[in-house]
């Protein structure tokens, strides 16, 4: 029987990332085929296929490239793969995760992952996250999982996952809900069942603009009074507390409401928006009132991507269906 076949694009980020000089800093220099061979035991779990697909900082990637990315990944399962792996930089790791996710139809599973340390420096945890990325890959209890990020011996959802430190080894956790597995001496244990997935369409266009701003102590009002002038299409705001912003915010937003798709989220770093607690002047009670979409568990930057993808595609009228999930 011949050995599973697994796809993995590199992308760049700090698990490509080396000194060219001292004292200069580090920059994507390492391909796919370099960081396939500081791995030698992939050669024992599969036939690889590696290919560099960039060699950028996370921050960088665009949408439209992401797409490119996901044609790709698409084909390799035409192809074979059991699994594709996604490597690229954490700073936009977990944002790159729910794209994929929302567009990701295949009962196969896409794995990202990334490094915290580069590739020249002692301790690199790149290796180890790629060989557990494409172990995660491999397995049958991967199947219908979708998108998921394993970095330090931890299996994350691509909804529920963050970035939650800037540059310790363990970055990256899920608030509330916690890892949907880990890597338990060299074996992959699931905590619980695949989740249920709702998936979009590709976007037809991809030249909407959708903004993101954060509600902040004493902040004006200058922006959203120009937004729609802005040619925005849509709008998140990452607001105060369960989902709060000041008065005169709210008299702000409630045109911007009306005329474009708006949701309301949390800057907290976890938790939820609430629906009926709070009643004041731009209190979330209030804000759905004017028209607002309340964003639930999904944090500001995943529904900004939601919100984009739904627009691109048409169906911006669903945005409260995907809400709730």
């Amino acid at each position: 029987m011949s050995p599973p076949k697994i796809a993995i694009g590199a992308l760049g980020g700090t698990l490509s990332m080396q000194s060219r000089r001292p004292g200069e800093g580090i920059t994507p220099s390492l391909g796919g085929q370099a960081l396939l061979a500081s791995v030698a035991e992939l050669a024992d779990l599969a036939q690889i296929h590696v290919e560099t697909l960039s060699l950028v900082p996370s921050a960088s990637l665009t949408f439209d490239f992401l797409l490119d990315v996901l044609s790709w990944a698409d084909s390799q399962i035409e192809k074979g793969a059991r699994g594709v792996v996604i490597t690229q930089g954490t700073d936009t790791l977990e944002e790159t995760a729910t794209f994929f996710e929302y567009l990701w139809d295949h009962d196969e599973p896409m794995v990202l992952t990334g490094a915290m340390r580069s590739a020249g420096q002692v301790g690199a945890d790149g290796p180890a996250n790629l060989l557990d990325a494409c172990k995660v890959a491999l397995v049958e209890s991967s199947r219908k999982r979708g998108v998921m990020i394993v970095m330090n011996g931890e299996i994350h959802e691509a909804l529920n996952v963050r970035k939650t430190n800037t540059m310790s080894l363990q970055a990256f956790s899920s608030p509330i809900v916690g890892p949907t597995g880990m890597m338990i001496e060299n074996n992959i244990r699931y905590l619980g069942p695949p989740a249920h997935r709702r998936i979009l369409p590709w976007p037809v266009r991809t030249t909407q603009k959708v903004i993101l701003l954060e509600a902040t102590l004493g902040a004006d009002t200058l922006i959203l009074e120009r937004l729609l002038e802005l040619s925005y299409e849509g709008l998140v705001i990452a607001g105060f507390g369960a989902g709060h912003v000041s008065d005169a915010w709210a008299n702000a937003l409630e045109p911007i409401a009306a005329k474009i798709p708006a949701i309301l989220s949390t800057r907290a770093g976890a938790g939820t928006t609430a629906c009926n607690t709070y009643g004041f002047a731009g209190s979330e009670m209030d804000m759905a009132r004017k028209g607002l979409h309340l964003s639930g568990f999904l944090c500001p930057r995943k529904a900004r991507i939601l919100l984009w993808l739904l627009i691109g595609s048409g169906r911006q009228q669903d945005l409260p269906t995907y809400l709730s999930q």
